[in-house]
């Protein structure tokens, strides 16, 4: 899907307002992609990969990022290639992000406060689809949260069309899904977190989902459970939307994903 720069929202918040010493990054991928990115340093030792939704920018990680470094995580946020004020007009749901994930690791493995066996990765929407799919890709990343990721882009074709249009999932989704692929050049499948989410275990990864998510399939977050290898653990609250739990569940979330990380990066309380 193309998302071309004058269309995207401008970038008018930054970690400074939300009270984190930061650093602004031009980061550049493999295939020579540029990114704008921000990094907050880590005081513990641990840092996280924090990743934005589909048509949105580093901005929308701010808050938990907030969060995560009251707890002393180095939190390194990237626009997306096509999103922000990166380079590219495509966005492949994935496929080809998982690349700007890789230049956000780079980046990590240069800082000297940054221990590279305790770096793991959060994502929102088809941030945490992509940080799913580079977790399973790259075995250095030690833990995973994903909030309100589609197991699979031809369900969230399905759902999107018949939110945003009214029109029925069918015909309409796979003729959709059909140019976007052919447009892209890519097929769905190969962005399907659900065949790729085993490929975690054994590290572990934490499942948010909401009930009442109208842009993904609100089964989306069992289904990927289902798929996924030991250690797991699913939140799915009834009553929440779409990438709802860090504004409507604050304290839970922070106490959740905070322990998480804790247990896993940093070894607290395990025996």
């Amino acid at each position: 899907m193309c998302n071309p720069a004058q269309e995207r929202n401008p970038i008018d918040e930054s970690p400074a307002d939300y009270g984190m010493d930061f650093e602004t990054l031009t980061l550049t991928t493999e295939d020579g992609c540029k990114l704008a990115a921000w990094y907050v340093p880590s005081k513990n030792g641990a840092a996280l990969i924090a990743q934005h939704g589909y048509k949105e920018d580093r901005q929308t990680m701010l808050n938990e990022a907030a969060m995560l470094s009251r707890h002393g995580y180095g939190v390194i946020m990237v626009d997306l290639r096509a999103h922000g004020l990166s380079e590219g007009d495509m966005i492949t749901f994935g496929l080809l992000e998982v690349r700007d994930l890789e230049a956000a690791y780079q980046y990590l493995l240069t800082r000297p406060e940054v221990d590279p066996d305790r770096i793991g990765a959060l994502g929102n929407s088809m941030g945490a689809v992509t940080a799913l799919l580079y977790t399973a890709q790259n075995l250095n990343i030690k833990a995973v949260v994903s909030q309100s990721a589609f197991a699979s882009l031809q369900d969230e074709v399905a759902t999107g069309v018949e939110y945003f249009t009214g029109l029925p999932a069918f015909p309409f989704a796979p003729m959709i899904q059909f140019f976007a692929e052919r447009e892209a050049g890519f097929s769905a499948d190969e962005v399907a977190a659900i065949e790729h989410i085993h490929e975690i275990s054994p590290r572990p990864v934490l499942l948010l989902q909401g009930g009442k998510d109208t842009l993904i399939p609100a089964d989306s977050g069992q289904r990927l459970f289902e798929a996924a290898g030991e250690p797991r653990e699913l939140w799915f609250d009834p009553d929440l939307g779409h990438v709802e739990f860090d504004t409507e569940r604050a304290k839970q979330y922070e106490a959740r994903v905070v322990a998480f990380f804790d247990r896993y990066l940093l070894g607290k309380g395990q025996q």
